[in-house]
């Protein structure tokens, strides 16, 4: 329906009189809105108590909001007629708007080419006469109603005042007779006090005294077992080198010819018990953190798929070993030859927990160790990002009561002779000095479950290739050695295996007697050292040495690593080492790759 054009001079004033009611307000301004061509008809008033508009009474009075109209309202527009942009009726529709101000009140028009013109409006000064009027009778009202409620509240308060006041008098009755009890208790308490220190300092005295009892018997049963284990042990790896190299002895001392072939079969069996002698040892060292490590950057899937062909053959026909290697697997940094014997001795007790056949899975991921997850351990272990490999089999799985102890030295399920019990706690050994952690999860008749975590390589490129001791020449050569060993069996040992390979070898005991020599012989090209010597160490003989000879080639041995070369269970940087004991031919290989490093 179109509406003709509306004359100013009269119609306004009938306009004005369809809005004079309040309550018919609403309705007419949709109509008016209506009939000349606009979406809505808005009147606003400045509210001078918050200094800003708010819709007029009678008018609606929720506006669309969102950030235009909220800077529109908070002051009044410039007077007269001006044109602008407000989201009406929801907050993303956009429409111009034609705003007409007259001293307090605005009026606004939201559409396009109304059939009046807004300001038509000042010719009814009346209507906004009236809408201020009605506004302040409203906030009058308002402030009536606010004082008929604070009066009623006052009241109120008053009475609750009045029944508090007799509420409190009973309190202090109360009160009164509770005071009076608690003197008589504090009596009392002062009696008790008097000898409560006394009696406290002697309570905890005798369970200070029981706790280190306790814990002087759990150590020394762990000491007992673990030197029970090391001899039982040793003494039978004793028993196979001493028998066979006694019986060697005979067999030479026998008139006539010797058998050879005895002779060498004493020898291997002799060569094999100090080799396992040897192996218990490292075993040790690996439990207490005392290996000499020499970490580097590993990638685990490489490492897990080398040793897929001697897993399997360790493990049978009878057991399945998969592998699942996990994509963009982060580096780890450990030591690869300790890694791969943890990950052999694992696959060992995951075979030995399948008697009958079964499958063993060897899965790597990346690990984020958190904060709440560290936090819960008895061990301290620092949260970060770690590289996680994990060896489960379907074995017949292990108890609380195992689960418990599996870390101990010699605590073994095995039947006598089917295992020494140093396995799991070289494994445990190894990653908690490898700065990581070990978590078991098992149950009886559901398997188990080895989770290795070492920390993430911190630096960039790819894994180091691992320089296996059997990749250097064996041969000799004609250089002169210094050898420093103050065990005079070994220095003799020593000193033959590098004559026997053609080295010019010179001796000292102790350190001042290798950096006399060093002065007096400058052609010195390899200082081969132990790291225990009286005095001195090896390392300061090393320092001492680099100064005297600057190049000369270092090669440190010792049974035992001490802080002098190794610091936080890791070879410094540039150390070269070979643990005792060792072999002629590892002799030879190390001292070798020394010289033509």
């Amino acid at each position: 329906m179109r509406f003709p054009r509306l004359k100013v001079s009269t119609d306004i004033h009938q306009l004005a009189n369809r809005l004079a009611l309040r309550a018919d307000r609403a309705d007419e301004a949709r109509k008016i809105a209506q009939e000349i061509g606009v979406e809505a008809l808005l009147v606003l008033l400045l509210d001078r108590a918050i200094g800003a508009l708010t819709p007029a009474p009678g008018f609606p009075q929720t506006l669309p909001g969102g950030p235009l109209w909220r800077a529109f309202i908070r002051q009044l527009p410039p007077k007269g007629v001006s044109r602008t942009e407000l989201p009406f009726p929801v907050i993303d529709s956009l429409k111009p708007v034609q705003v007409f101000v007259h001293r307090t009140a605005v009026f606004l028009f939201v559409g396009d080419d109304p059939r009046l013109p807004i300001e038509a409006f000042q010719e009814v000064p009346l209507l906004a006469e009236l809408l201020v009027t009605e506004a302040q009778l409203d906030s009058q009202a308002g402030l009536v109603r606010a004082a008929g409620e604070a009066s009623e509240r006052a009241s109120n308060l008053a009475r609750s005042l009045d029944r508090a006041r007799g509420e409190l008098a009973d309190k202090a009755r109360e009160l009164a007779g509770a005071l009076a009890t608690a003197d008589h208790a504090n009596e009392e308490l002062e009696r008790l006090n008097e000898t409560l220190e006394q009696r406290v300092f002697d309570e905890i005295h005798e369970r200070m005294q029981a706790e280190e009892a306790l814990r002087q018997a759990q150590k020394m049963e762990a000491i007992g077992q673990l030197t029970g284990g090391v001899a039982h042990d040793f003494n039978n790896l004793l028993t196979v080198i001493m028998g066979g190299l006694d019986s060697i002895s005979r067999e030479l001392d026998r008139p006539g010819e010797p058998d050879i072939a005895r002779i060498r079969r004493l020898q291997a069996m002799a060569f094999q018990g100090a080799e396992r002698a040897s192996n218990l040892t490292s075993r040790l060292l690996a439990f207490a953190r005392r290996q000499p490590l020499a970490p580097k950057a590993v990638d685990f899937n490489k490492l897990v798929l080398g040793l897929s062909d001697l897993l399997q053959r360790t493990l049978g026909e009878t057991i399945a070993l998969e592998a699942v290697s996990s994509a963009g697997l982060w580096l780890a940094r450990a030591d690869p030859a300790e890694l791969e014997s943890a990950i052999v001795n694992l696959a060992i007790n995951a075979r030995d927990a399948m008697p009958d056949g079964g499958k063993l899975t060897i899965e790597t991921a990346n690990a984020n160790l958190g904060e709440d997850y560290v936090e819960a351990l008895m061990e301290p272990v620092p949260p970060g990002q770690y590289v996680m490999v994990a060896v489960t089999d379907d074995g017949h799985g292990m108890d609380k009561e195992t689960l418990d102890r599996v870390f101990e030295p010699f605590f073994t399920t095995k039947q006598v002779g089917k295992g020494t019990g140093l396995g799991l706690s070289q494994v445990y050994g190894f990653v908690r000095q490898s700065g990581g952690h070990i978590r078991i999860y098992s149950e009886p008749g559901a398997g188990t479950t080895v989770k290795l975590y070492l920390p993430r390589h911190s630096g960039r490129g790819s894994a180091e290739p691992d320089e296996s001791p059997t990749q250097a020449r064996a041969d000799g050569g004609s250089e002169i050695i210094l050898l420093v060993e103050d065990h005079e069996g070994l220095r003799g040992y020593s000193s033959g295996v590098l004559r026997e390979l053609g080295y010019e070898v010179l001796e000292a005991c102790d350190a001042d007697e290798a950096l006399k020599v060093l002065r007096d012989t400058p052609e010195v090209q390899l200082l081969f050292t132990d790291v225990v010597l009286p005095g001195l160490n090896g390392r300061q003989l090393a320092d001492e040495a680099a100064v005297l000879r600057p190049g000369i080639k270092i090669l440190f041995t010792t049974g035992y690593t001490r802080n002098a070369i190794v610091h936080n269970g890791r070879l410094d940087e540039g150390v070269a080492l070979i643990t005792k004991p060792f072999t002629y031919d590892a002799l030879a290989r190390k001292v070798r790759q020394i010289l033509d490093s």
